[in-house]
């Protein structure tokens, strides 16, 4: 009887192989070859599933997307305002290996969107979902009266995106001086800048 092949599993399989081949060799050095046989399948094993590596570099941001919003609902569970703002923010700071892990497989996947539709809108979709709830904590905390700062809302979220997206660069770049600690430390001076009227 031929063996039955789950194929949601194995395609998942693939990404989280995919993951793990770009994050430990590079993006340049993760051929389909080295991510099958990270998976454990021969090459062409893949073909199936993804057609070419930019579709399973898109797979693997859409995974990473996911696990981080599940880590982002864990950590605001329970939380609202100012604590729930930091929990969020903090999910998207690289501050252990898997997170760092994660960067450094958007950090290529934003260099392909520099000049491929199709990923640059899924791009601008992952943004606008998180600008959305950040805009959500965010209120919270104005009506609970923990934000103070009369600067605009859309200048916080802004500048909090940027640091935020920023630092996964610079801790892939350069780890030893962005460090947990420093990272957690820089978000926390800013969210209690917002504090002060």
């Amino acid at each position: 009887m031929p063996k039955v092949v789950d194929h949601e599993h194995r395609r998942v399989e693939i990404i989280e192989a995919a993951w793990r081949t770009i994050a430990r060799s590079g993006w340049d050095s993760a051929t389909m070859a080295a991510i099958a046989t990270e998976a454990g399948f021969a090459n062409g094993a893949l073909k199936p599933y993804f057609a070419s590596k930019d579709d399973l570099l898109s797979a693997a941001f859409e995974h990473i997307y996911v696990q981080t919003g599940r880590r982002m609902a864990a950590a605001t569970s329970g939380r609202s305002g100012l604590a729930a703002l930091r929990a969020y923010c903090r999910e998207i700071l690289p501050l252990d290996e898997t997170t760092r892990d994660e960067a450094r497989v958007v950090v290529p996947f934003w260099h392909k969107a520099l000049t491929t539709a199709h990923l640059a809108v899924r791009h601008e979709h992952a943004m606008r979902e998180w600008r959305e709830q950040l805009q959500r904590h965010l209120t919270e905390a104005r009506d609970a009266g923990e934000v103070r700062t009369p600067m605009p809302d859309g200048d916080i979220i802004g500048h909090l995106l940027t640091a935020l997206l920023g630092a996964q660069v610079t801790a892939t770049l350069i780890p030893h001086l962005e460090t947990a600690q420093t990272l957690t430390t820089q978000l926390d001076g800013f969210l209690d800048l917002l504090t002060r009227p």
